[in-house]
């Protein structure tokens, strides 16, 4: 069975979520994995599926007006057991160039991997709120080097324990 990532860009519009599910799940696409969000007036969304094959999923998609999509098989993702520990890592402040670079490789210095991650502009305030799995043990190391670099950014970072989700 062939497992697709499929990305879908366009102008943000009603029925766009219900327009693309439907064509994928008319070839025989199962959505395991899905993120959408609206940037400034653009919808994006990022599928991972099962199923049908690259060519069937994208003839899927070809009448969709207005939106520019891509897809490509990839592999399965592999049955990683330590996936080190959650925490959040949120930051606020002026907009600046260079925001999201400095934490981002603040947190790869460490060992983090950024598993979700979103910003907002709001008039000057800029938001970044970063989910990311550490090593065991790196937190508050992690957390003096984020303080280095919000002091360098003129921005206020925090560092916190992820609260475990339910599904």
């Amino acid at each position: 069975m062939d497992e697709l990532a499929i990305t879908v860009i366009g102008p943000d519009r009603t029925s766009i979520v219900a327009d693309v599910t439907e064509a994928l799940a008319g070839v025989g696409a199962n959505l395991t994995d899905s993120t959408m969000t609206r940037l400034r007036g653009h919808f994006t969304m990022t599928l991972i599926c099962t199923g049908p094959s690259a060519s069937a999923a994208e003839e899927a998609l070809a009448p969709l007006e207005g939106v520019v999509t891509s897809v490509r098989s990839v592999s399965a993702e592999s049955d990683k057991t330590d996936k080190g520990e959650p925490y959040v890592v949120s930051v606020h402040g002026a907009d600046r160039l260079g925001i999201v670079a400095a934490v981002t490789r603040v947190v790869a210095a460490a060992g983090g991997n950024i598993t979700d991650l979103s910003t907002r502009l709001s008039g000057s305030l800029y938001v970044l709120i970063a989910e990311v799995d550490l090593p065991g043990g790196s937190a508050d190391e992690l957390a003096e080097q984020l303080a280095v670099a919000a002091a360098e950014l003129g921005v206020e970072v925090t560092l916190r324990r992820a609260e475990s989700e339910i599904l």
